[in-house]
C-alpha cells in the first residue's frame, strides 16, 4: 500500500494531549508544522539525562544512584544507540528513534516530574516493537525517572495496539480537515 502520511510518535502523543484538552487546535497545528518553540528546562534536563546514562557525559548533574539504577535496566550488551525505526500501518508510515537496542530488548529513556504507573501503555512509541521485530527485539522497556527514583514499564509483541490505531485514524481525519493549514508537506509524504 502506498504511504500517504509520515508521522512520528511524539506528534501522535501530542494529538492525544490535544484530545484531552491540554493543547489548543492552534498549538497542535504549530507542532504539526514544526513551528520552533524554545526548549524547556525540563526538556533540556531530559536530554542531558539520556546522555549521562548512555554516554556518561555530564553525570555530575544527576544523583549517582539514579544513574546506576537506570543503567542497570539497559540491555547488555547494547548493540546500537539512537536506532531509526519505521513501521507501516496501512497508508501511514510511523517513524522515529529508540534510545538503545540490545539483542531482544529495546529501551527508551524518559524523564518526568511525576510518575504514574502505566503511563506508557498507549504511547505511540510502542510501535517501535513492531519495527524492531526483524532485528530480534521482543520487549520495549521504558526506563523512567523523576530524578528521585527509577521506574520501568515493559511491553512485548502481544500488546494491544487498538487504542493507538484508533488515535492514528482520528489524527488522519484531523490532518485532512486541516490540510490547508498544514505547511509541512512531509506529513502528507509530499517531500
Amino acid at each position: 500500500m502506498d504511504i500517504h502520511y509520515r508521522i512520528y510518535p511524539t506528534l501522535l502523543n501530542t494529538f492525544a494531549w490535544f484530545q484531552k484538552g491540554y493543547l489548543t487546535e492552534q498549538e497542535l497545528l504549530d507542532r504539526i508544522n514544526r513551528v520552533p518553540i524554545p526548549q524547556t528546562e525540563a526538556q533540556a534536563k531530559g536530554v542531558s539525562f539520556e546522555e549521562a546514562v548512555i554516554k556518561g557525559t555530564n553525570e555530575e548533574h544527576f544523583d549517582p544512584e539514579v544513574l546506576r539504577k537506570a543503567r542497570a535496566l539497559l540491555p547488555r550488551p547494547m548493540t546500537e544507540t539512537q536506532v531509526y525505526c519505521q513501521h507501516q500501518l496501512g497508508d501511514v508510515l510511523l517513524y522515529g528513534y529508540v534510545d538503545v537496542v540490545g539483542k531482544t530488548l529495546a529501551v527508551d529513556l524518559k524523564t518526568t516530574g511525576r510518575y504514574v504507573p502505566g503511563r506508557f501503555t498507549h504511547n505511540h512509541q510502542n510501535f517501535y516493537l513492531l519495527a524492531l521485530k526483524p532485528k530480534g527485539v521482543r520487549t520495549l522497556r521504558y526506563v523512567i525517572t523523576d530524578f528521585r527514583e527509577v521506574y520501568q514499564e515493559n511491553y512485548d509483541l502481544n500488546m494491544d495496539f487498538s487504542v493507538q490505531e484508533q488515535q492514528i485514524q482520528l489524527f488522519r481525519e484531523f490532518l485532512e480537515v486541516h490540510r490547508e493549514a498544514i505547511t509541512d508537506g512531509k506529513i502528507f509524504n509530499e517531500t
